[in-house]
């Protein structure tokens, strides 16, 4: 038991466990593989490495120390777990495919934005050592661990059958196996995301998505909610942490008229880190008209500070500095999703113009909505120049266009058609490119990938709409440039 500190208790445990080995106890394995188990890890990394054998072992095999803290930074508990030095596997012969799929963040606000609107709960609950579940198909052995070797055949290794933390294949195979057992009671995967599992029974429904060993799920009937706590206690040791209040970073807040989502833990974490919680606080992220460039002449700072940018100038460490103090001001702010109706699904689409001072590129910017709440929004620079604003615009239209794709499947699964969607355009000459094939002057230097919008409009998926061009109307098109607040103020 390496990094572990034992009090007498413990010592008189490990004396017992001894003697049963001496007489040759038939359970010897199992009693010292619980006693290692039921061990906490030191509260510093310090304090383990005092410890000789700790670091003999840290040569062979390393115990992960892990201290897991809830939504207000309280320690809820310290785990230890031994873990497999996995990055001596080699692919191909170790192991094969290592993809499990893992929840996407929007995903996860569409869920809660469709429980705000359906009016139910939304529960937790975490697999208590979930990677240990899975089976591997590879053959893979692994040395016996120090201080558990066994005297009469210390040479000899284990094969492994299941999966051990630190195994390439791990994930993988903890989902191979939650996935078949919940197909084998009556769930069925969605069409996209295959994190979202789906049980029907006359008119309800009970929704379940999975990020790992963390589970979110909610029912328009609370018996099938029960029901699928005790179908995943009759299979795995769970702990049922109760409504969800902390996921993925996000503090997530249950009320009567809806579901609040919001990060200030984390703001606050940031802020304590780099010590900002004592300057002054800025209404924007972004200086509204001073344009960031190369600032080659500049001075230089400190790479590990500034990790986004290849010879960071204290120009660029000071444009950070204006987000921290941005978040300063306004660490309270998060997403509302009103349990009100109406549920519809709309998206809007804009674009700057050859606002990238460097390199002349635009941007894109584009937000989806379920009704009035808010589920996914994307702004990043294009990846190509372009040469006037109907391709600017039209480049944005289709990356829109996938988004609200996605999102149309992922309510398919819950049960809503969305099809003919609505996506705001403010630009007629991109909307005139969607509608009408033969329009070369305009879209000859546009690449092909951007043009399966066109199928989706002549699909009937979806709708482009014409808007007057306002702040008030054009939602996107505060994601493509920095505005003052005096501006915001409508």
């Amino acid at each position: 038991m390496h990094g572990v500190f034992l009090n007498s208790g413990e010592h008189a445990m490990i004396s017992y466990i001894q003697k049963q080995r001496r007489t040759n106890h038939k359970d010897f394995q199992s009693y010292l593989f619980a006693c290692f188990l039921s061990q906490h890890e030191p509260t510093k990394i310090s304090q383990a490495l005092d410890d000789e054998s700790w670091v003999e072992a840290m040569q062979e095999l390393l115990l992960q120390f892990k201290i897991q803290k809830d939504e207000r930074g309280i320690v809820v508990r310290n785990k230890a777990r031994l873990v497999e030095q996995g990055y001596k596997q080699e692919e191909g012969i170790d192991y094969d495919e290592v993809f499990a799929p893992v929840a996407r963040v929007k995903a996860i606000r569409l869920f809660l934005a469709f429980a705000s609107f359906m009016n139910f709960p939304v529960y937790q609950m975490d697999v208590k050592s979930a990677f240990l579940y899975g089976t591997i198909e590879e053959e893979v052995y692994v040395c016996q661990p120090p201080g558990f070797v066994d005297p009469e055949f210390p040479e000899k290794v284990y094969k492994v059958e299941k999966a051990l933390y630190g195994l390439h294949q791990a994930p993988r195979a903890w989902y191979e196996t939650l996935s078949t057992y919940l197909l084998d009671n009556g769930f069925h995967k969605g069409q996209i995301d295959k994190t979202l599992f789906i049980k029907r029974l006359k008119g309800d429904i009970l929704l379940v998505q999975v990020y790992v060993d963390d589970i979110i799920f909610g029912s328009t009937k609370k018996s099938l909610c029960d029901e699928f706590e005790q179908i995943m206690h009759n299979r795995f040791q769970m702990s049922s942490m109760g409504a969800l209040t902390f996921f993925l970073g996000l503090q997530v807040k249950q009320k009567e008229d809806g579901i609040f989502i919001s990060q200030d833990k984390y703001v606050g974490e940031i802020l304590k880190k780099f010590g900002f919680f004592s300057i002054r606080s800025a209404s924007t992220p972004m200086e509204t008209h001073k344009t960031l460039t190369k600032d080659e002449d500049g001075e230089d700072v400190d790479v590990h500070l500034y990790k986004f940018q290849f010879q960071p100038k204290v120009s660029h460490l000071n444009a950070v500095k204006k987000i921290f103090r941005c978040l300063k001001g306004y660490p309270k702010l998060g997403l509302w999703y009103h349990k009100d109706p109406p549920l519809i699904l709309e998206a809007f689409s804009d674009s700057d113009y050859a606002g990238a001072s460097l390199d002349r590129k635009s941007t894109t910017g584009c937000c989806q909505f379920l009704g009035s709440r808010l589920i996914s929004w994307q702004c990043k620079k294009q990846t190509v120049v372009a040469n006037s604003t109907t391709k600017a615009e039209y480049i944005d239209a289709s990356h829109c266009c996938g988004q609200v794709l996605w999102i149309q499947n992922q309510m398919l699964n819950y049960g809503f058609n969305f099809m003919q969607t609505k996506i705001h355009v403010d630009n007629e000459s991109a909307i005139c490119v969607v509608k009408n094939h033969v329009y070369h002057s305009k879209i000859k230097h546009i690449e092909f990938r951007h043009h399966f919008i066109r199928d989706s409009i002549r699909e009937k998926d979806l709708e482009i709409e014409m808007v007057k061009i306002t702040l008030t109307t054009m939602i996107a098109d505060f994601l493509t440039k920095a505005f003052d607040m005096t501006f915001l103020v409508l």
